[in-house]
């Protein structure tokens, strides 16, 4: 079982997060000006941001699990990694659904087969096996080194969905930097990226408690 001291951590920086990202939006929402060539359509980059940034996050925490459960064979990686691939497809899953939000109004289409678009299809495609393979391999060790050598793989489109929009021409466009965004634009941003991150934090950390009772069950302790 958990200690209480173990899940006050967690649910601090969960709280903390969502602190963080109703302020964050409420300023994105609310105060600042809309975007000079975008309009209040812009505001929702605000959140949609932030969530690839943690989808890219919470999958190179899987990978480097999968690094350590190959390494070392201890189910705590196993564990993580699961916990990891899982809160990143929510967060996939919501980077593209944001992204489609915004991509009808700018470019006249809920979806185009754009390279960054493509790529990120592949990635959530990718994971979402990794997934299913977990429901269809029942010995604990083949199925977590399976898992792993998947997530290995399927980590290899996480860089290619970061360069895209640098190594091919593009309809998605090229990621902004601080000297290029207004500096009150980028303090928002950065609010609801430290936001999401800490939620990530949190669902990764709850949902390792699940797992782990349940691999518990299998295992007994884990090593």
């Amino acid at each position: 079982m958990a200690s209480a001291r173990g899940m006050d951590w967690e649910h601090a920086v969960g709280a903390l997060g969502l602190g963080l990202l109703i302020y964050g939006s409420y300023q994105g929402l609310f105060v600042l000006p809309p975007d000079r060539f975008m309009g209040d359509v812009m505001r929702i980059l605000y959140v949609h941001v932030p969530a690839a940034w943690s989808t890219l996050i919470c999958f190179t925490v899987a990978f480097v699990c999968a690094i350590g459960w190959l390494w070392r064979g201890t189910w705590r990686w196993d564990v993580a990694g699961e916990a990891a691939t899982h809160v990143g497809l929510v967060f996939g899953v919501l980077l593209t659904c944001l992204g489609s939000i915004w991509a009808r109004p700018t470019w006249g289409v809920w979806w185009d087969w754009d390279p960054r678009l493509t790529t990120v299809a592949i990635m959530l495609v990718s994971f979402g096996a990794v997934t299913a393979l977990r429901s269809f391999v029942d010995d604990p060790e083949r199925r977590a080194t399976w898992s792993a050598i998947a997530a290995i793989v399927s980590y290899v489109d996480v860089p290619v969905v970061y360069f895209s929009v640098k190594w091919w021409r593009s309809l998605h466009q090229m990621q902004s930097s601080p000297s290029t965004v207004d500096p009150e634009m980028v303090m928002v941003l950065r609010i609801n990226a430290f936001a999401f991150l800490f939620l990530a934090i949190w669902f990764i950390a709850r949902h390792y408690r699940l797992i782990r009772i349940r691999r518990d069950a299998e295992l007994g302790e884990l090593s």
